[in-house]
């Protein structure tokens, strides 16, 4: 049965903040709630066993469900006892959007409609939406998987967590309400907007758990420095983020000026949505993958062959428990890399590196590959800079042109032209050494780099507009 801690992580307000802090300090994790301790700590011999007899049953099951699958594997010459070991889930097809594209919007559903109590899809803004549906059993899974991360984030049962997700087609809003009042969390389903009444929520309400986007957070802590809302006294101590890849430099900044402890989660809506892997307080940058729900593979993104342990790639997955529209092998095209060592926190699970990068968000200028991760890093070792930047590529002249607009800090700012530009000429130099292009670098004023509510729009490659 899930555990919960009745420990020092459980008293109220700042002194359960500061208790926080301090065992993240003290790397005394022993402290820290496991949600499912059986199966979080399960031996790798015995969590293999179970993926295995998992892997089996999905494939069988997508077989005799699924058409699109069943028409598939047989032009493949592939049956499900042919699945005898873990390795032989490379026997299976991948699958990408294209498919559920292919067989919108229920052609890849295994159940009736009338076993599916909740649909959730994609934007849909470059074609048709992602479409998938959730039957019972895959609510109950998809519960699961958001308390045991927001556990390992810190979170215990009794706080009051606010959602500035907003509600709707999306599925991070549901996925994390659902799982943190399994494990015990008092929900304000504030949605998105209106920032300053989520600081005034935050203030009247108690608020201990913000769930938002990184930048939204950033925007929130902004606004409420205006307002003149002293953070350090607040009674918010954890920020669960997601929707968006949160660079390591605003992550510290909003760690830092919010006086909270900030983590990622990971998922999509093809798989499930939010809850596939969740940030570990013993190694920041990694995610522990709920391993018994997800069988993962990491593969080079050009041959779609496996990748040696810890090297990166292409992330790929296979839910093991989905019933509503099971997926086989889906390409993520987010790349990372998967380690199996042992962890601090007690978890067995496999962690893999947070995603900071796709295959398909690569620009090519003028030959050269580039990055929006190369171009976060650089900016996050300026310090005259805010993690806030905007990138635009454009033709001048019949070639690619490369524009990065970076944020000002408040103190940096200054009236001397030649400081100003001497400034905008090193870090146009920083980044030029970095990604082997050229780059032109325009210095934008405190605050005028767009803060939104949802994902952050970084890039606007307007060559093809």
């Amino acid at each position: 049965m899930p555990t919960s801690s009745t420990n020092e992580l459980n008293s109220k307000g700042v002194s359960q903040k500061q208790a926080l802090f301090e065992a993240i300090k003290q790397k005394d994790f022993a402290s820290f709630p496991i949600f499912d301790r059986g199966i979080e700590c399960m031996p790798r011999n015995q969590l293999r066993e179970l993926q295995l007899k998992k892997l089996q049953d999905q494939v069988a099951y997508t077989y005799k469900n699924v058409a699109y699958y069943r028409d598939l594997m047989d032009k493949s010459g592939v049956s499900p006892a042919d699945i005898k070991t873990l390795d032989d889930v490379r026997k299976l097809p991948f699958t990408d959007k294209t498919a559920l594209r292919d067989t919108y919007p229920y052609g890849l559903f295994a159940v009736n409609m009338d076993e599916i109590i909740e649909i959730h899809a994609s934007s849909g803004t470059t074609g048709k939406p992602i479409v998938v549906g959730y039957t019972r059993e895959d609510m109950q899974v998809w519960s699961d998987c958001i308390a045991r991360l927001v556990q390992m984030a810190g979170v215990v049962p009794g706080d009051i967590a606010q959602m500035a997700f907003g509600y709707g087609m999306f599925t991070g809003g549901f996925g994390l309400h659902y799982g943190l009042q399994k494990l015990g969390c008092a929900m304000i389903p504030a949605g998105s907007g209106n920032t300053e009444r989520h600081i005034n929520m935050i203030n009247d309400y108690g608020t201990t758990v913000l769930i938002a986007t990184p930048s939204y957070a950033m925007h929130i802590c902004e606004v409420g420095e205006k307002m003149g809302f002293d953070w350090e006294k607040s009674s918010l101590r954890i920020g669960l983020f997601g929707g968006e890849p949160c660079p390591p430099a605003l992550k510290a900044e909003i760690e830092s000026r919010m006086h909270i402890v900030c983590t990622d989660n990971y998922g999509l809506t093809e798989v499930m949505g939010p809850g596939v892997s969740g940030e570990c307080l013993a190694n920041r940058f990694q995610q522990h993958i709920a391993e018994d729900h997800f069988l993962w593979e990491v593969v080079d993104p050009q041959t779609g062959e496996p990748v040696s342990e810890g090297e990166e790639g292409e992330l790929v997955l296979t839910p093991l428990d989905k019933r509503g529209i099971p997926v086989l092998r889906y390409r993520t095209h987010d790349l990372t890399r998967v380690t199996c060592e042992e962890c601090e926190c007690g978890r067995t699970h496999a962690r893999m590196d947070k995603v900071r990068s796709r295959c398909d968000d690569m620009l090519i200028i003028r030959g050269t590959n580039v990055f929006p991760s190369q171009i976060e890093d650089v900016l996050a070792g300026i310090e005259e800079v805010t993690p806030h930047y905007h990138i635009i590529v454009e033709t001048v002249n019949g070639m690619d042109s490369l524009t990065v607009e970076t944020e000002v800090r408040p103190d940096k700012m200054t009236d001397s032209f030649e400081k100003m530009d001497a400034m905008r000429r090193r870090i146009a130099e920083k980044l030029k050494g970095t990604l082997l292009v050229g780059v032109n670098v325009r210095l934008v004023e405190p605050g005028g780099i767009e803060r939104t509510m949802g994902k952050a729009k970084h890039i606007d490659d307007l060559r093809n507009a």
